[in-house]
């Protein structure tokens, strides 16, 4: 089966995280949520998710793609986390798929593997770089690094998690399954 890893910390985006849980889900992707903390995690509005497993538990090779959510602190948290910073760069030196969303591009910038164009949360970019920077798209695929803007783009995104990892056949259902035009 085909496996995502979704790492979080205390302050992710609850419906960036929980779009790429469910949608991907719904993909008949094995998601697992790994905390670079505790097992039990905050978010940034307060709501608690129960992680899988912690991050130091897992081995990069058994998954086939990252997809990073944003919100604050959590995109910080995983840009000054040592042990996420070694899996995105395994997976880069790996060829794998990584996404991110919202503030989590800058997790990426941090770990040397976002690729020339991406987007962001507006004006987020000023904190990862300028140069390749796409205001007005909602998802940017640049090679194998996947970026999308922010909450209201979370749809679309998981979505095209899916088509990446499933293709465009198994993407329909789930986008028809929830109705997403």
């Amino acid at each position: 089966m085909t496996k995502l890893l979704v790492p979080i910390s205390s302050g992710f985006e609850e419906i960036e995280t929980i779009s790429i849980i469910d949608i991907c889900r719904r993909g008949n992707i094995d998601v697992t949520i790994a905390s670079i903390e505790e097992i039990n995690v905050l978010g940034a509005h307060q709501i608690s998710i129960k992680a899988d497993k912690l991050l130091s538990d897992i081995d990069e090779k058994d998954f086939d793609m990252i997809a990073l959510p944003g919100g604050l602190p959590n995109a910080f948290n995983l840009a000054e986390d040592e042990l996420l910073q070694k899996i995105l760069k395994q997976f880069k030196e790996n060829n794998k798929n990584i996404a991110a969303i919202c503030a989590a591009p800058f997790a990426l910038h941090v770990a040397g593997v976002l690729n020339k164009n991406y987007t962001c949360y507006p004006g987020f970019e000023a904190k990862i770089k300028e140069d390749g920077y796409i205001q007005n798209e909602n998802i940017v695929i640049d090679g194998k690094v996947l970026t999308s803007r922010g909450p209201a783009t979370a749809t679309v995104f998981a979505l095209e998690i899916v088509k990446i990892l499933k293709g465009k056949e198994e993407y329909e259902i789930v986008k028809e399954g929830i109705l997403a035009k």
